[in-house]
């Protein structure tokens, strides 16, 4: 690992100056950065340590919004009372993400920084219609992710929390690796008073909404109204573990699995 200098501010404001320093680079959890940096596939001249400002935590609910912030860690969403009353599939979607290990370091900010095609919280996002705060603006869930690891956010922007809208009912449901738990296929389904979202991870370079299965959720919110709804294997990731095709079969599966849990409120 090549030499670094090391900063640990304790305020947005001081992060985003040092943001800003030629070759800085985040950190949060360091679950993706400090693995690619032993491997010298990253070689940031200093690291930013997000992990002192307290700017960046909590979580709380005012009316039909729970805000998190950028730098709670997986296990505190898992095992928060105030996420479980308000969006329990988001609760059951943090206690899903890898291992131990991964839930304790892990930050939510960090996963939505690093836009892992496989990673679970951009299908909640996106399937919540959230709003990304950063220290500059506001961004739609939808505007977000760009591609593969890439997002609209600019050099040195920095993620300060999520604002997640409160569904009359959602879950999550996933088709995971055994050796790393992230998602082959997941399924994020979020019923609101004015329609159904679907999104789906792990299946494409970055999340995507499926206005088919909204529109038959949107009108018969049961998982037969998905029934001859096939997403096609056209763009689609193929890899080890998964070949396009079965990857298309499994997001019919897994949105169904959701739709069902949602409606019998077990997630």
């Amino acid at each position: 690992m090549q030499g670094f200098t090391y900063h640990r501010p304790t305020s947005v404001a001081d992060a985003v100056v040092l943001l800003q320093s030629e070759g800085a680079s985040g950190i949060a959890g360091g679950m993706t950065l400090l693995p690619v940096m032993k491997h010298r596939l990253a070689t940031p001249l200093a690291l930013v340590d997000l992990s002192g400002i307290a700017a960046l935590g909590g979580i709380e609910v005012d009316g039909e919004t729970l805000t998190i912030g950028a730098m709670v860690r997986h296990v505190a969403v898992a095992d928060s009372p105030v996420v479980a009353a308000a969006i329990p599939a988001l609760a059951a979607l943090a206690a899903g993400i890898g291992d131990p290990a991964v839930r304790n370091r892990g930050t939510i900010g960090g996963v939505l920084a690093n836009a892992d095609p496989s990673a679970d919280y951009p299908a909640a996002v996106a399937g919540l219609g959230a709003t990304i705060v950063t220290d500059r603006r506001e961004i739609a869930a939808e505007a977000m992710f760009t591609g593969l690891f890439a997002t609209v956010l600019a050099p040195g922007e920095l993620i300060v929390a999520v604002k997640f809208p409160v569904p009359l009912a959602a879950a999550y449901a996933k088709f995971r690796s055994p050796a790393s738990r992230y998602a082959i296929v997941g399924v994020f389904v979020a019923r609101f008073a004015a329609g159904v979202r679907v999104a789906v991870t792990g299946a494409r370079p970055s999340v995507f909404r499926v206005p088919e299965m909204e529109a038959a959720l949107s009108a018969r919110f049961d998982p037969a109204a998905l029934a001859g709804i096939a997403i096609p294997p056209d763009g689609l990731n193929g890899d080890i573990h998964a070949e396009p095709a079965f990857r298309a079969h499994l997001v019919g599966v897994m949105a169904a699995r959701a739709v069902a849990a949602a409606g019998s409120g077990a997630a």
